[in-house]
């Protein structure tokens, strides 16, 4: 039924969610069957076959018919689900020759996204609808799973390892995108948006990135600071996360791992986002994903507009 179906299962954004859904609901409806059948039998016997006094249990050996029928129909039915299941993950397994192929990067704790003609991004991907797209994974550091709910597509991404996942998206709009697998500290965090767009839209934001181009630089900064994971790491209260907080570091002085000091200025700033590894602030791990290449120019320029306003 598929006001059911509406109620526990999420929106169909993809035309393999459907197919999934199907074969879903009918292994929700086949498990509820023989749960009623069983349990039916169960109280009826209980009941019909209880203990009376005088009463003496006969002796049973088998029922040739009995146990064939209670092996032949489930093996049967088991069959049916065997094949209609392998069937939807030879289709999930190949994607069709057509299909865009974006790179996707996990690491702690965000996704990147590379399109093929160079164009990169940070937790946010757009594609096409109704046009395949297929997502090639890999994993920087620990173990991750790449899951859309809406489109049905779940997978586990192990280090030094490439595996794939392809689908049509089929309803326009944005979709949520999470790491499944438990990946540290920051794993709540790990959370991406899949934008499908139609044709000019898509060209538009391989264009532009998206960034409307008279918002003021700050206000950019602080969307960035949410949108491209750099909340999953810095504070902005001074509290210490897996990276130095942002409050009020513009203009003061940082102690470095090599025990160096540098001043937090523009350039300081500018370089730490696009090459972290640069200069490591005392204290820290060097785990943040390089930049260089993934942000826009203006996109780098807002974030340290922002940093500066966080007095």
């Amino acid at each position: 039924m598929e006001w059911l179906r509406s109620i526990i299962l999420p929106l169909q954004g993809s035309e393999y969610a459907g197919e999934v859904d199907t074969f879903y609901m009918f292994l929700v409806w086949f498990s509820l069957f023989f749960f009623v059948l069983v349990a039916a039998i169960a109280v009826y016997s209980v009941i019909k076959f209880r203990h009376k006094p005088g009463d003496v249990t006969p002796h049973w050996t088998h029922n040739n018919l009995l146990e064939t029928v209670w092996t032949v129909i489930p093996l049967l039915l088991l069959l049916v689900i065997f094949f209609w299941g392998l069937k939807g993950y030879m289709k999930a397994e190949v994607a069709p020759g057509d299909a865009t192929e974006i790179q996707v990067t996990a690491k702690k704790w965000v996704w990147q996204f590379e399109y093929p003609d160079g164009n990169r991004a940070i937790n946010e991907v757009h594609v096409v609808v109704n046009k395949p797209v297929k997502f090639i994974l890999s994993s920087e550091d620990v173990l991750h799973d790449f899951f859309v709910p809406d489109m049905r597509v779940k997978h586990d991404i192990i280090p030094d390892r490439y595996v794939q996942v392809w689908f049509t998206p089929t309803v326009p709009g944005k979709h949520h995108i999470e790491c499944a697998e438990y990946c540290g500290r920051g794993h709540s965090d790990m959370a991406a948006t899949l934008y499908v767009d139609d044709e000019a839209a898509y060209e538009k934001w391989l264009e532009t990135g998206g960034v409307d181009p008279n918002m003021p630089l700050d206000k950019l900064g602080a969307m960035l600071y949410q949108s491209k994971g750099c909340s999953s790491c810095h504070s902005l209260d001074g509290s210490v996360g897996q990276g130095p907080s942002w409050k009020g570091v513009f203009g003061h002085n940082v102690q470095l791992e090599n025990g160096q000091t540098v001043l937090a200025d523009e350039n300081y700033i500018h370089e730490s986002i696009l090459v972290p590894g640069a200069k490591v602030v005392k204290g820290f791990d060097n785990i943040m994903p390089v930049f260089q290449g993934v942000l826009r120019d203006r996109e780098v320029n807002a974030l340290v507009a922002y940093i500066k306003t966080l007095k």
